[in-house]
């Protein structure tokens, strides 16, 4: 018998995880890599700030991508109760995205003035994975793939993937469908919603999983229209980098919606 404390000497006590390659939480995370990736340049005591952020939303893009393919394929395999759980966790990381800003708009236009400089040719307009959320969510733009400078095939590849796959809206409708709902058409899409909406007692999972889809569009409305506002904020009307026109790019695109029969459903009710 092992003991302590006086008992009989015996094998040393382990605690989880010691056994075996012993992986350190740096070593896991690959922290030395990570936080290498910061690397501002100038001296503007504000970039770090820029990078960090910007950065963070790009690993934030990555999970939003993971959790929405696996949502979308839940839908096709008829598992609803799991594409609610995933959209649920889609929906908490988008409301950080929303929140996110506000740390970024702790940095002043003049902050900004000192090394805003630098980002030229870069702009945020460039960002692949972002584009890829908007394509799995159902605004497909194959315009897209000719306006992005420095490319590389791997992420040309990965849009065109996305622009050939189907949508979120896609393994919606073949959920209606698996309940002989009929989605031929937007007509008869839209009957089909009205059927949901009007006979919950039969199709609650169906409803609930559209307020999901809805609030995934709602959210991504919201992040844009703080974003537009953050960019007004710091650069006001002048061009944005990367070759848009900053603010009133990005004022066009707030009305913009995923799902816009959800919406045109409200009227319908």
């Amino acid at each position: 018998m092992g003991g302590i404390d006086g008992d009989a000497p015996g094998p040393p006590r382990r605690r989880f995880g010691e056994e075996g390659g012993r992986l350190s939480y740096g070593g896991y995370l690959r922290l030395p890599e990570l936080l290498a990736q910061q690397q501002p340049q100038s001296q503007a005591p504000d970039e770090l700030l820029f990078i960090t952020i910007h950065q963070v939303y790009e690993l934030w893009f990555k999970l939003l991508l993971h959790e929405l393919e696996a949502a979308r394929d839940a839908m096709f395999a008829g598992e609803l109760w799991l594409a609610r759980h995933l959209f649920k966790r889609v929906h908490a990381v988008e409301r950080v995205l929303v929140e996110q800003i506000e740390v970024l708009e702790t940095m002043t236009p003049q902050d900004f003035l000192e090394f805003r400089a630098k980002l030229a040719p870069a702009s945020g307009f460039q960002s692949v994975q972002f584009r890829e959320l908007e394509f799995l969510s159902g605004r497909k733009d194959p315009a897209y793939l000719g306006k992005f400078r420095n490319i590389s095939e791997e992420e040309l590849a990965r849009l065109r993937r996305r622009l050939a796959e189907p949508t979120l809206w896609d393994a919606y409708l073949a959920a209606l469908s698996r309940r002989d709902l009929a989605v031929s058409d937007d007509e008869e899409t839209m009957d089909s919603l009205l059927a949901v909406a009007r006979d919950r007692g039969s199709h609650d999972d169906l409803w609930q999983l559209a307020e999901d889809l809805l609030t995934h569009d709602e959210l991504a409305a919201l992040w844009r229209m703080r974003h537009v506002q953050m960019v007004e904020r710091q650069i006001g009307t002048k061009s944005g980098t990367g070759g848009s026109t900053g603010a009133p790019y990005l004022h066009s695109r707030t009305g913009m919606h995923y799902f816009p029969l959800l919406w045109d459903l409200r009227a319908r009710l």
